[in-house]
């Protein structure tokens, strides 16, 4: 008789339901696991045969076969140890057999049968809920995989609580989902001076989602300015919430099974492959644009990132996910994120600087942000000059609103467009707005059309830029508390358009 219990195998962000059969015959005594293991899930049988003899249970001296079904799907990780033991157990008649068919299970053996910790407790607590099953796991993982509430999760220490749980001498009680991590961020939009013109496109930029690209000489406070993005952000929603973490669980991010309400901002170096940035790699684990999913993704040095790199985001920036291909599979990764890239206007950064510029002037200026495509330009929907600061006025008091005054209006922006797109699909924020709904929402009066369309006329916007021209027009609105889109949310939307030309 076949005695099956289930796990999961992720693809992406979503965790495939594994059927873990085990059949014990007649023959030479042998241990086999089939069904596409990759090395770690091989391995798995000796890990499972140590933790058997520390729990004093002798395997038989028969052949026994352990099948990873649908075949053709490729197993990869750790976390099968556990799904085998539990379908060997059953096999065994040491638990019941309707009990291991009842649960998902995951979980890495060590060799005294502890249970560590894996990734992605928490896709695989989605997977289990849709199955109509309960959620087997080590004990740090029970936390994170509470969260689900759709379907019950028990965290066992080892695998004698397992064995004792299921045949009812030590009944486990369900785990608790852990607590929710708030970024105790002490960075204030009042610690920049000056720059007011910057503060502004950022206050419009985490309003409606729309991707920033800022130019200026080093020290201008570029940097500054993006780390404290994250203080006027909305925090994540239930939804984005689970969204994100969901992402997270597979990285192997998620601390003690808490999940951050706090909006992902992630920094990654100019140095980084593509694989890092966009996903791929051993498992084909997810980049750090899927990382940044709700969040922000800020790219300092933006023109140091390797060409093939940058040229990569053009396609994530407009569809909100990316395919990450593999020989025998297709990986798909949501990557709905705020971009904000640095750079300097020149290689030596000092080209609006007289004194300090180099020989090349105007050249290296046009050279180096050359390197940022026409087509990947296009999608910046706020450009802005960050001129640098005197030192003198470094003593100045602070000035401008603070961090929290600026939320508040974020915020304020924020309900008006989940009111606006209640009922549309994948619309959420402006910068998601398109067809029909962009015509609607979006369309300005008539002096404001007039405006656009010389503009448009004057310096060749595309059709993507006149749209997210009235995309941001349409937030400025928003932050101004008005219902349609007027003449000067144009004009302002514009100004922010045509600051920086590669050419």
């Amino acid at each position: 008789m076949v005695a099956q219990a289930y796990t999961v195998a992720f693809e992406g962000v979503e965790a495939r339901i594994v059927e873990v059969q085990c059949a014990i015959s007649p023959g030479m005594p042998s241990f086999s696991l089939v069904g596409l293991p990759d090395k770690a899930v091989s391995e798995a049988k000796e890990r499972v045969r140590a933790a058997m003899t520390a729990l004093s249970i002798a395997l038989p001296s028969k052949r026994i076969t352990i099948n990873l079904s649908p075949a053709d799907l490729p197993k990869e990780g750790s976390h099968f140890d556990l799904p085998i033991a539990l379908a060997l157990l059953a096999a065994l008649d040491i638990i019941p057999k309707d009990a291991a068919s009842g649960t998902v299970a995951l979980g890495e053996l060590s060799l005294d049968g502890r249970l560590i910790p894996v990734l992605g407790a928490l896709p695989a607590a989605m997977a289990a809920a849709e199955e109509g099953r309960s959620l087997l796991c080590p004990k740090a993982c029970g936390p994170e995989a509470a969260w689900v509430g759709a379907t019950q999760v028990i965290a066992a220490a080892s695998l004698n609580d397992v064995v004792r749980h299921f045949t009812g001498q030590a009944v486990l009680p369900p785990a608790e989902a852990g607590e929710v991590i708030r970024d105790p961020s002490a960075r204030d939009m009042r610690d920049v001076k000056g720059q007011e013109r910057a503060k502004r496109a950022l206050e419009i930029a985490a309003a409606g989602r729309h991707h920033l690209l800022m130019v200026g000489t080093p020290g201008s406070g570029k940097s500054m300015l993006a780390a404290r993005l994250p203080s006027i952000l909305p925090m994540l929603t239930a939804t984005e919430a689970l969204e994100t973490s969901m992402i997270h669980s597979l990285a192997g991010l998620l601390s003690e099974g808490g999940i951050s309400r706090s909006r992902p901002f992630r920094e990654p170096h100019h140095t980084a492959s593509m694989a890092a940035i966009v996903g791929g790699g051993k498992g084909a684990k997810p980049g750090e644009i899927s990382l940044a999913h709700n969040g922000v993704l800020f790219m300092d040095e933006f023109p140091e990132f390797p060409r093939m790199v940058l040229e990569t985001l053009r396609q994530p920036i407009e569809t909100g996910e990316i395919m990450v291909a593999r020989a025998n599979a297709h990986i798909r990764y949501p990557c709905r994120f705020l971009l904000i890239a640095a750079a300097n206007p020149c290689k030596c950064g000092y080209l609006p600087d007289p004194a300090r510029a180099c020989a090349k002037v105007p050249h290296c200026g046009e050279d180096y942000l050359g390197r940022i495509s026409g087509p990947l330009m296009d999608r910046f929907d706020l450009r802005v000059e960050v001129p640098p600061v005197a030192y003198t006025d470094l003593d100045l008091p602070a000035s401008g609103d603070s961090s929290a005054t600026v939320a508040a209006r974020v915020q304020d922006a924020r309900s008006r467009q989940t009111t606006r797109f209640a009922g549309i699909a994948n619309t959420r924020v402006n910068a998601d707005m398109e067809g029909s709904a962009l015509e609607h929402f979006a369309a300005p009066d008539a002096e404001g059309r007039a405006l656009l369309a010389r503009v448009a006329d004057r310096f060749g916007l595309s059709a993507r830029g006149y749209h997210r021209v009235l995309r941001v027009a349409r937030t400025i609105a928003d932050l101004d508390h008005a219902p349609y889109v007027r003449l000067p949310h144009i004009a302002e939307a514009v100004s922010f358009r045509l600051a920086i030309k590669t050419k």
